[in-house]
């Protein structure tokens, strides 16, 4: 049992699937701003069969419930026998545990899956604490023989509690493109320096010779255009690293269950669809997840993912838009700048923690150093000049 500020007690529920939490309970805790923890798209991994069954993410979805019956936090909570689909690496733990005799694997996750979208995790309403959240967790790993506990991709006052608590701190960067009030791109263009402004026009102009650009969202998401992302997608997996996280199914029920969040930017040729990528709307925020493409044109990849995204943004209000994980010298040079993402660590084995600790701590430092070079390097002008 645990207590809220006003020693309200609370019980801790978990469950293998979110249905037995409820929608309503799930999201009057989780709120409405960011779409990657919403019981939508949570729900829509699950029944698509993108995690479950024989995946290595195992649902534990937790709730904390008081003497009344109401649901006052609620975690986003998997017991994983891998760590693929997460982006905050820690295979170097695993095996330094393992050689060392140690069991790594399960572990407990708490996270969006295969999504490294910055967000909240410990979803609570008003009186419970991140402190005592992180005892919660910490109870669960040992519950579930968990090795360890990752919260990835939280807020930062999230951070800084798990912190307090006594966890470790990980910091990790992703570039994240800034809405200056801009009327149009050419408004965006002009706050770059001139040799800047020259290459991301004569980029668009290749990328956009001979193909049409549209933003699909609501009913424009037909099942004949899920079909044509779903070769997308698997296109570039298939390069990468040869498997698909996502299922066939995830995507069209995704555009059923988050239809208005949901912008798929399309490059056609002749009408035929060529390449696409999917972004989800958070408040003020276009969040860029996955892309793909059939046919290779000149920087392609940087007018779907980049400026196709900005162009949205500044037509729509957006204050920001996150093009996700890596790729950060092709995104600084494009006017994304770097940004801190926070994960936390919770590592029983003292031994490991120890180690681990040394490791974030010198990370850290050198991290920041990092993103202070690279925006010192970014395409912006510091002096008012063109």
């Amino acid at each position: 049992m645990w207590a809220m500020a006003d020693q309200t007690s609370l019980s801790l529920q978990v469950y293998p699937r979110i249905a037995a939490i409820g929608q309503a309970a799930w999201d009057a805790c989780a709120g409405t701003g960011n779409p990657f923890i919403s019981y939508a798209f949570l729900s829509t991994l699950e029944d698509s069969g993108s995690v479950g069954g024989e995946t290595g993410w195992y649902p534990r979805y937790a709730a904390l419930v008081d003497d009344a019956g109401e649901v006052a936090a609620v975690l986003p909570a998997y017991a994983k026998a891998h760590s693929y689909g997460e982006y905050v690496f820690d295979h170097a733990w695993a095996n330094a545990l393992e050689r060392a005799g140690g069991r790594y694997y399960p572990k407990l996750q708490l996270a969006a899956p295969f999504s490294p979208v910055p967000g909240p995790r410990l979803m609570r309403r008003p009186g419970v604490s991140v402190a005592a959240l992180a005892r919660v967790v910490e109870a669960l790993a040992g519950e579930l023989d968990c090795s360890s506990a990752h919260v990835t991709f939280c807020t930062e006052e999230e951070w800084q509690g798990l912190g307090e608590a006594g966890w470790l701190q990980r910091l990790g960067m992703q570039c994240h493109w800034q809405n200056q009030g801009y009327a149009n791109f050419e408004d965006f263009l002009a706050a770059l320096s001139s040799r800047k402004r020259k290459a991301i026009r004569r980029e668009r102009r290749e990328a956009q010779a001979g193909l049409t650009f549209r933003a699909l969202s609501g009913a424009a998401l037909t099942p004949e255009i899920w079909r044509h992302f779903y070769r997308f997608y698997t296109n570039t997996t298939d390069r990468k690293w040869g498997g698909a996280y996502l299922t066939p199914e995830f995507f069209p029920l995704l555009g059923e269950r988050l239809a208005d969040r949901v912008v798929l930017m399309v490059a056609e040729r002749d009408g035929r669809p060529i390449a696409g990528a999917l972004n989800l709307l958070g408040d003020g925020v276009l969040h860029g997840r996955n892309w793909g493409c059939v046919e290779d044109a000149p920087f392609l990849h940087f007018e779907l993912c980049y400026y196709q995204a900005i162009d949205y943004a500044i037509a729509h209000g957006l204050q920001r838009v996150e093009a996700g994980a890596q790729g950060e010298n092709h995104k600084i040079q494009r006017g994304y700048l770097p940004m801190p993402t926070y994960s936390a660590h919770f590592i029983r084995h003292a031994g490991l923690r120890r180690a681990v600790a040394d490791f974030v701590e010198a990370e850290q430092i050198q991290l920041r150093e990092v993103m202070e070079a690279l925006r010192a390097e970014g395409p912006y002008r510091m002096d008012g000049g063109g």
